[in-house]
């Protein structure tokens, strides 16, 4: 079984709507493109790093006709080369609860059991990405389909736009897999492993916090 990894780039307040520009989730959003001043070299390897030994892409509809318009035109000896690439040469998986035109070679549209659906690619392939695909994580949070989290967080708060974790988010422990890492333009790496068991609680009034220790 391989593993799913929900890639995220949200603001401290959590904020992940529409990072890449102004026209990619316009919806009430006055702030499309948020991320792209604060991009750094140190952001560009931490994310080439993440996408090392990909083999499929896990998408929701929005991100997929986003990518679908862009990716297949870039060169591979471009400037997103590798990325473009590794994108146009692996497998996308589109989550969609219509019939949607599917252009982007090497896509296939999940069956309407989404979370039996997503079993199957993770048993599938050995290293699945989510990206962007906002209401896609809800669901994958929801159902506890993801072994890993990377998120960026950028030092911007924006006060409003879709949060990248809304209802979707159950009670979950979360394992950080290596030190945080941050670039020189403020934006923070975390990279977090799936947990056994649920949150513990304690009581900070306690001699030993209320842990039993």
């Amino acid at each position: 079984m391989g593993l799913i990894h929900i890639e995220l780039f949200a603001t401290l307040d959590l904020v992940g709507q529409a990072p890449g520009g102004p026209e990619e989730d316009p919806d009430g959003f006055p702030f499309g493109g948020w991320q792209a001043p604060l991009l750094d070299e140190v952001f560009g390897e931490q994310v080439s790093a993440a996408y090392e030994g990909t083999d499929a892409l896990l998408l929701g509809r929005r991100t997929y006709d986003i990518f679908a318009a862009y990716w297949p035109h870039q060169k591979g000896d471009g400037e997103d080369g590798e990325i473009a690439t590794l994108f146009n040469s692996i497998p996308k998986y589109v989550a969609s609860r219509g019939r949607p035109e599917l252009p982007w070679a090497g896509s296939t549209q999940l069956g309407p059991d989404l979370a039996a659906a997503v079993r199957e690619v993770r048993d599938r392939h050995e290293n699945v990405k989510v990206v962007g695909s906002l209401d896609l994580v809800q669901s994958l949070l929801r159902e506890r389909l993801f072994d890993r989290v990377d998120l960026w967080l950028h030092p911007v708060f924006l006060g409003v736009g879709k949060k990248v974790f809304r209802e979707g988010a159950v009670p979950a422990n979360l394992t950080l897999l290596e030190p945080p890492a941050a670039g020189p333009k403020g934006a923070v790496f975390l990279r977090y492993g799936l947990a056994d068991g649920m949150p513990a609680t304690g009581d900070m009034s306690a001699p030993d916090r209320g842990l039993g220790g």
